[in-house]
């Protein structure tokens, strides 16, 4: 009876001492009027640009290459993309990653699919990526460049037709 008694008190406690854990301190002044809570305001959902995730905004390198910068690029590629049918039709949605080697004299070498999603999004990833004019850079870089395909949440405009 004892050892039994024993092993419930046990459990009982490792089951309350995680819930214990995730409870946190609040320092309240004692000599004023007690403190209001106030809820963080939720942002408008809006969408994210492609090249951002969350709040947090990915800087390609050669972004500074192309004229009008990384939100320029990024209007570009949109406005080029063409969403493949077969990807649209199976639902593919995802990231495809081109690499190429951005050389000095604007040109772009050695262009390759880092990152399929299949359905034929990273064939026309390709195809946006070798449409990209840059500036001449004073030495070579080798980069990757993400190609974010997303359908369109149903009762929006679609994107792409």
């Amino acid at each position: 009876m004892k050892k039994l008694s024993f092993a419930l008190a046990v459990g009982l406690l490792a089951c309350s001492v995680p819930a214990l854990a995730q409870k946190t301190k609040v320092k309240v002044k004692t000599d004023g009027p007690a403190p209001e809570t106030v809820a963080p305001e939720a942002e408008p959902a809006a969408a994210a640009p492609a090249h951002q995730v969350g709040n947090v905004s990915k800087t390609i390198p050669v972004a500074e290459y192309y004229e009008g910068g990384q939100d320029a690029l990024y209007a570009f590629i949109e406005k080029e993309k063409k969403y493949p049918i077969l990807a649209r039709r199976n639902r593919i949605q995802g990231t495809c990653i081109v690499s190429f080697t951005l050389n000095t004299d604007g040109t772009m070498s050695g262009i390759k699919l880092v990152k399929n999603i299949g359905g034929g999004c990273g064939e026309e990833a390709l195809r946006v990526v070798r449409l990209l004019q840059f500036k001449k850079p004073d030495y070579a870089v080798l980069t990757s460049l993400p190609i974010v395909f997303k359908l369109p949440v149903p009762g929006q405009a679609a994107a792409t037709e």
